[in-house]
């Protein structure tokens, strides 16, 4: 079994900044992919950024230049670092791994951007 757990979602103003983290735990083994995905109100779940197996980064053309995505191998962690957000950005931040081609989902973590 696979547990992700989310935090840093909240409340920033236009042109701020967040940085979400996920740290899996439990059976961690042959990762596919491990990213973010977003949900805003009545739109479908969109891929925000990812890294793949191969060793690339895939980002949303809408967050490119604004957003970064890394890790922390050693702590299995991944970060969303977001600059420049925009009212568009808000939603519900989904933390995904696919070990084994099986798809893990975090609890997910609010992000709204608002002044």
């Amino acid at each position: 079994q696979v547990q992700l757990v989310e935090s840093g979602g909240g409340l920033v103003r236009p042109g701020g900044s967040l940085r979400l983290s996920c740290a899996a735990s439990g059976s961690i083994s042959s990762i596919n992919a491990m990213g973010w995905y977003r949900q805003a109100p009545g739109k479908q779940r969109e891929l925000v950024a990812r890294f793949t197996s191969g060793g690339s980064t895939n980002y949303a053309d809408s967050v490119k230049g604004r957003f970064t995505i890394s890790r922390d191998d050693a702590k299995n962690t991944v970060y969303l670092q977001m600059n420049s957000l925009k009212p568009e950005d808000t939603a519900v931040y989904y933390c995904n791994w696919v070990m084994r081609w099986t798809y893990y989902w975090g609890q997910g973590t609010q992000v709204t951007v608002s002044s």
